[in-house]
């Protein structure tokens, strides 16, 4: 998993509530096991149009966004059904950071084991970041992990809380896979001892 310390990079701003996971990633696209190429189906349904066709107004189709690594989100994003395809879609078009006032406890922890950085601010902050983000390319917000900070295009910050475990596996890009293999030289020396044991 890729390591989160610092991200720079100009804010998307998707201004809905109760954001799901079908809105996400529609169900069509469940039919896959990998977490590569679901980028072009993040938020199909919203993004594109009947014919296939992109919808202009949908924000990550306009310029200023078309890159975005954060997005500053409504209440309640990610809630609905558990499907972990949602963050792996997010993190294949390029999305890093989603901020929101609140998430859906499924899809949080999930993001953390993608390399996704979910941070929960309050509604004020959540206002302010809206309003950098609607400047479009003119701002740029950074996500200092490590500080847990974000600073804004006009030199305000945003502190925000994070789990310290969860912190330190973003930081040092673990999965529950990279957790296991810490412990490889212990697991090693138990099964080395054990296998002595079958041989006695």
């Amino acid at each position: 998993m890729q390591p989160f310390t610092t991200l720079t990079s100009t804010p998307a701003p998707l201004k809905v509530i109760n954001v799901d996971t079908d809105m996400i990633i529609p169900k069509q696209y469940l039919k896959t096991i990998k977490r590569t190429g679901l980028g072009t189906a993040l938020f199909a349904e919203m993004r594109y149009n009947e014919d296939g066709t992109e919808n202009p107004d949908f924000v990550l189709n306009q310029p200023a966004y078309r890159k975005s690594e954060i997005l500053v989100a409504g209440d309640n994003f990610g809630c609905g059904s558990s499907r972990e395809h949602a963050p792996w879609a997010l993190l294949d078009f390029g999305i890093r950071c989603v901020i929101s006032t609140s998430f859906a406890d499924i899809f949080y922890n999930n993001c953390f084991k993608n390399g996704i950085l979910p941070i929960v601010v309050s509604p004020e902050d959540l206002e302010k970041l809206f309003d950098d983000a609607d400047r479009g390319s003119n701002a740029t917000l950074t996500v200092d992990l490590a500080k847990q900070e974000i600073k804004g295009p006009d030199g305000g910050t945003v502190t925000f809380d994070i789990d310290p475990f969860r912190k330190h596996c973003l930081l040092n890009g673990l999965d529950d896979i990279g957790l296991t293999m810490e412990k490889a030289p212990k697991i090693d020396a138990f099964e080395a001892k054990l296998a002595k044991r079958a041989w006695a």
